[in-house]
């Protein structure tokens, strides 16, 4: 069988294309080394053929219905900015196909349980992401903890960046090992490891094995980059374990992603879990 073609896909990492890539990543511009200041997106130095930004006369929702519409993906989640028009007319307009993530600064605790739980009752969140090398404040910080106690209070898995990131910027508070110790004080949690979690690859796959709600993502890696770690672990026990995602616009643009994906190995009876079954459990969609 191989690749399907019509299993209709659901996305976990999808962006809302944008006019002015900087301004999606300012919060991170204080943290970054002199010579990254000029790139569009921090980590521009590892993609290739990042998606260009978009002219001031083109629509960002039709591009991104668009791309959803050409490779077959019926369902997305959007990283959600409430602050962004396109965005909430996104979901408005097609809010049987998108669905919002937003993504919280652990820095002020408080105003990041408030504000999750405001745009919870507002949007009906899916799900809620954080950047621990970005925000300076490591997977199992204490500034983490009362987060993860409200992500399971809303019944809300986390997506966290594990492993090296991509901008330049310390990797220490995303070291895979840090999970362990979260997993084991939250065992109700539902955690998705996004971003890689390399050069410590097995070490996610063991602890998958270890912690039932402990997840993969295959975000912001093409598919011939996908780890064999990783494939190898989705073709044995792992099968429900690994989560297909993309990185439109941010870094990938989905003609190489689904150039590339259907030569990834996966085994037959994998392909509908990596591409659908496995987020639509997760996510409840």
């Amino acid at each position: 069988m191989g690749f399907p073609n019509d299993i209709g896909i659901i996305e976990t990492f999808v962006g809302m294309p944008s006019r002015n890539r900087k301004e999606v990543y300012k919060f991170l511009a204080p943290h970054l080394r002199e010579e990254s200041q000029d790139y569009k997106m921090p980590a521009q130095y590892m993609f290739k053929d990042v998606p260009p930004d978009l002219d001031d006369s083109v629509d960002p929702v039709a591009v991104l219905m668009d791309n959803l519409d050409r490779f077959g993906i019926e369902k997305a989640m959007l990283g959600f900015s409430p602050g962004n028009p396109d965005c909430v007319r996104a979901l408005e307009e097609h809010g049987d196909r998108l669905f919002p993530c937003f993504e919280f600064d652990p820095n002020d605790t408080m105003g990041a349980i408030r504000r999750v739980k405001e745009l919870h009752e507002q949007y009906g969140l899916k799900a809620v992401s954080t950047f621990p090398a970005g925000f300076k404040v490591p997977i199992n910080d204490k500034k983490m903890y009362p987060l993860y106690a409200m992500c399971i209070e809303l019944d809300l898995p986390v997506f966290v960046c594990c492993g090296i990131p991509g901008p330049r910027v310390p990797f220490k508070p995303q070291h895979v090992e840090l999970i362990d110790e979260v997993m084991y004080d939250f065992p109700e949690l539902t955690f998705v490891m996004r971003h890689g979690a390399q050069p410590w690859t097995e070490l996610a796959m063991k602890l998958m094995l270890k912690w039932p709600n402990l997840y993969y993502s295959t975000s912001a890696f093409a598919p011939k980059h996908y780890d064999k770690v990783i494939i190898d672990y989705a073709n044995t026990r792992g099968a429900d374990k690994v989560i297909y995602a993309g990185y439109f616009p941010a870094g990938l643009s989905y003609d190489r992603i689904f150039d590339e994906l259907p030569n990834v190995p996966f085994k037959d009876e994998v392909w509908p879990k990596f591409l659908r079954e496995n987020a639509k459990r997760v996510l409840k969609v």
